[in-house]
């Protein structure tokens, strides 16, 4: 791999290079270290994994012998990217983006170095927005753009359509604050590129042609495809909802669940996005994927190389374990942290203590769960020796009492290998 273009090299063979604005990037990356920043908006208190790539891209770049800039929108996420919304999106309170901001920024300080010689930089836009007068604003920054073009752009073309949407002024001018942040990064940083997704390109061009304009200065753009799944979904989007990159919002062991659970179509692709993995190991697991699909290799590297990189080694311990457990039977084993996660991720239903004080016949314990229908069902699913209760079978005239409940106050069962259900004892 020449080193003038290790990092757009490191980006095409992983199938993350899009688009760059001009063909002198390579040059420009190989005549010494330079500075990229990507930009993050504070809409919630963490950062998805899709969110993900855009730190990616950043971690890529300082691999590669450059110097990483984290944007985080405290001032643009006051007013809100049209970019891929089919609506004006609800305004944040400052105390909310503030308190956004706080939360996110232990997420990139785990995927970037923050020491060293190519030390990565976090910045907030509202240090230099907030500090702007509207009339600064329109007289110094607004005389360079063309509403022509503006319009031109498909964020706000696709909302200008849509007469039932629409857009205001206030996501419209969303460009040119993100334009004034290459601006402002280029003067005070010596930032020469921007890096987002692909969705992002008319707005890196805003900012280029920006810079052009005031600083007569060259600046660059990098973009990756919007990743999705084979079937066309959106990445980590799921019927629960959101997979996060903070145990609080999405558990180390449903974290792991997703990309355990990543389609073969997918898992040697998502390697190649997500993984920092080399390609001769990604050839290998594709290898292993064709000879034996059954193994899952991919998909365990997968899931193994994200909680660690994400969560840490000690979690991802504990979310192989109770994924294991799950997949044995084996749930006594597991504490109420571990048995409660699982629980979160199973069809459930509950049962009153008091009535498992008095017991509760084994028949109509799982009739109306998702283990069983009915009483008939139930009753010759038992005799077929196809239902467990945490782990181990049971005999058709058992009687459920509270000494089955596990930590946490759950009962797991279980008829053939993946019909799985959570009884949460209630008080």
């Amino acid at each position: 791999m020449s080193t003038m273009n290790a990092f757009l090299d490191e980006l095409a063979w992983r199938g993350l290079l899009h688009q760059t604005t001009s063909t002198e990037l390579a040059a420009h990356l190989g005549s010494g270290m330079r500075t990229g920043y990507a930009g993050f908006d504070p809409t919630a208190d963490s950062l998805t994994i899709g969110n993900f790539m855009g730190i990616k891209l950043l971690a890529h770049l300082q691999r590669a012998g450059h110097r990483p800039i984290v944007v985080c929108g405290g001032g643009t996420g006051l007013i809100g990217d049209p970019s891929g919304k089919s609506a004006e999106r609800q305004l944040l309170t400052r105390e909310l983006v503030e308190h956004n901001l706080s939360r996110q920024k232990a997420i990139f300080e785990r995927f970037l170095d923050f020491s060293g010689p190519r030390a990565a930089l976090m910045r907030n836009n509202a240090d230099w927005l907030g500090a702007m007068s509207f009339l600064e604003m329109l007289r110094d920054i607004g005389k360079h753009f063309s509403v022509n073009q503006m319009i031109a752009r498909d964020s706000v073309a696709s909302r200008l359509e849509g007469r039932e949407q629409g857009i205001s002024y206030t996501e419209f001018s969303y460009m040119i604050l993100q334009a004034y942040d290459f601006l402002h990064l280029y003067r005070t940083d010596k930032c020469s590129i921007q890096l987002g997704g692909s969705d992002q390109f008319g707005n890196i061009v805003s900012g280029i042609d920006l810079v052009r304009r005031v600083e007569h200065g060259d600046s660059f753009g990098v973009t990756c495809p919007l990743v999705t799944t084979s079937d066309g979904q959106k990445i980590g989007k799921t019927e629960k909802g959101a997979i996060w990159l903070t145990a609080e919002r999405t558990s180390p062991y449903r974290f792991f669940q997703y990309w355990l659970n990543t389609a073969d179509s997918d898992a040697v692709k998502f390697l190649h996005w997500f993984t920092f993995l080399d390609a001769d190991a990604i050839g290998a697991l594709a290898h292993s994927m064709a000879q034996d699909p059954g193994k899952r290799e991919a998909q365990k590297t997968l899931a193994a190389q994200m909680t660690a990189m994400t969560h840490g080694d000690s979690e991802l311990s504990r979310a192989k374990a109770t994924s294991e457990a799950l997949f044995t039977g084996d749930v006594k084993s597991l504490d109420a942290a571990q048995v409660g996660e699982i629980a979160c991720d199973l069809p459930s239903s509950g049962v009153s203590s008091s009535a498992l004080s008095a017991g509760v016949a084994i028949i109509d314990f799982i009739t109306g769960t998702t283990i069983a229908a009915s009483k008939r069902e139930a009753r010759e699913f038992l005799q077929n020796g196809a239902v467990s209760l945490n782990g181990e079978k049971v005999a058709v005239d058992a009687i459920v009492r509270s000494e089955h409940a596990l930590p946490g106050g759950v009962i797991l069962l279980r008829r053939g290998k993946k019909a799985y259900h959570a009884v949460r004892v209630e008080q």
